[in-house]
C-alpha cells in the first residue's frame, strides 16, 4: 500500500511550444499509464490508432485557434446555424472572426457540415497545417480553396497576445491532477470540458509497473498518526489485499470493485480560461468538498500568477471568504 499527496501539474509548455500531438498522446497515454511508451516518433502512430478505434475523446485534449477572413457576412452566419460544441467564435471586426476549437469538433464539423463554405475552408488549412489529424476526413480531390474566404492558424504568442476579453475563451488550459477518485467524481461534472482518467478497468496494479501495490491519497480529514487515520488506513490495507487476491482469478475491471473512493487517480482536465475560472470560483470556496479545496486552494496561485488579470480576482475574493 502506498499513501500519496494530492498533486497537480499545468502542462503548458506543449501549447507554448506548438507540439499539440504530443500533448494530445501524453494525456491519452495517462489513461493505461503507458507514458514510458513516448518517444520522439510516437505521437503520429498513436494518433492514428485513436483515430482508427474510434477513441477520439482523445483528440479532445488539445485546441486550435483560427482567424477567419470572409467577403461577405452570409458565410459565417451559415455556419452559426451549426456551430458545434466546444467551439468558441468572436467576431474581431467587420468580417473578421476569431473561431477555436479542439481537434475533435473540427473533426465533427468535416463530417457533419462538409457543404459550408466556411468549414471546407478551415479543413483545408487544417489537413495542411495537422495533417495527421485530418487528413483521413478529405474527399477525394482533397479540400479545394474557397473564394471569398482565409483562414490561418495563429500560434501560440498570438493567442496569448490576445486581449483578455478574448483570451479567457479562446485560451486552453491542460491540468495533469493526482486526487482520490471522490474529488474525480466531482471534478469531472464541470462543463464544456475535457477529461482523461487512468483507467482502473485496465490498469492492474498488481503488476511491477505499479510496484504490486495500490496506491492511495492521503486523506485531508484525518490527522496522521490519529485514531481515524489509523482506521482508514486499515480499511485501505484491507481493500488491496483483497483486490489483490482477486488480480490472480479475475479481470482488474472485476477486481476493482473493491476499490474505494480514497484510490489515487491521475486525470488530465483541459478547458478554457474561462471554464477554469468557474471551476475555481466553486471549488476553492469554503462551500466546497474540503479534498477538491484542498488541490483547488494548491492551483489557484499558480493560476493566478500565469494570468494574472482573470485569476487574480478570483484569489482576492476567496481570501475574504
Amino acid at each position: 500500500m502506498k499513501v500519496v499527496e494530492p498533486a497537480y501539474d499545468i502542462l503548458d509548455d506543449y501549447f507554448k511550444e506548438g507540439r499539440i500531438l504530443e500533448q494530445i498522446e501524453r494525456c491519452g497515454r495517462v489513461c493505461y499509464k503507458s507514458e514510458d511508451k513516448i518517444s520522439a516518433e510516437s505521437a503520429v502512430p498513436f494518433i492514428k490508432g485513436i483515430i482508427k478505434r474510434g477513441h477520439e475523446s482523445v483528440l479532445e485534449m488539445a485546441n486550435i485557434v483560427l482567424e477567419v477572413s470572409v467577403d461577405g457576412e452570409s458565410i459565417m452566419h451559415k455556419f452559426f446555424e451549426r456551430i458545434p460544441r466546444f467551439c468558441q467564435a468572436d467576431k474581431l471586426e467587420r468580417r473578421r472572426y476569431l473561431l477555436s476549437g479542439n481537434p475533435r469538433s473540427f473533426r465533427d464539423l468535416a463530417r457533419g457540415h462538409k457543404d459550408l463554405k466556411l468549414v471546407k475552408a478551415m479543413m483545408r488549412v487544417l489537413t495542411e497545417v495537422y495533417p495527421v489529424l485530418f487528413e483521413d476526413l478529405a474527399p477525394a480531390r482533397g479540400w479545394i480553396p474557397q473564394d471569398g474566404v482565409s483562414v490561418r492558424v495563429l500560434g501560440p504568442e498570438e493567442v496569448d497576445g490576445l486581449p483578455v476579453e478574448y483570451l479567457i475563451k479562446h485560451r486552453n488550459l491542460l491540468v495533469h491532477f493526482t486526487i482520490n477518485r471522490a474529488v474525480s467524481h466531482e471534478l469531472v461534472r464541470h462543463r464544456v470540458a475535457s477529461y482523461l482518467q487512468e483507467s482502473q478497468r485496465y490498469c492492474r496494479y498488481g503488476e511491477s509497473k505499479f510496484g504490486g501495490e495500490v496506491a492511495f491519497v492521503k486523506p485531508c480529514f484525518f490527522e496522521h498518526g490519529s485514531h481515524e487515520y489509523d482506521l482508514w488506513q486499515k480499511a485501505m490495507e484491507e481493500s488491496e489485499k483483497i483486490y489483490l487476491e482477486l488480480l490472480k482469478t479475475s479481470s482488474p475491471q472485476a477486481a476493482r470493485t473493491v476499490l474505494p473512493n480514497s484510490c489515487k487517480t491521475e486525470i488530465m482536465v483541459h478547458a478554457t480560461l474561462a471554464e477554469w475560472s468557474h471551476i475555481l470560483k466553486l471549488r476553492a470556496s469554503k462551500a466546497a468538498d474540503p479534498s477538491m479545496r484542498e488541490i483547488m486552494l494548491m492551483l489557484l496561485p499558480e493560476m493566478a500568477s500565469r494570468f494574472p488579470a482573470i485569476f487574480s480576482p478570483i484569489r482576492e475574493l476567496l481570501s475574504k471568504d
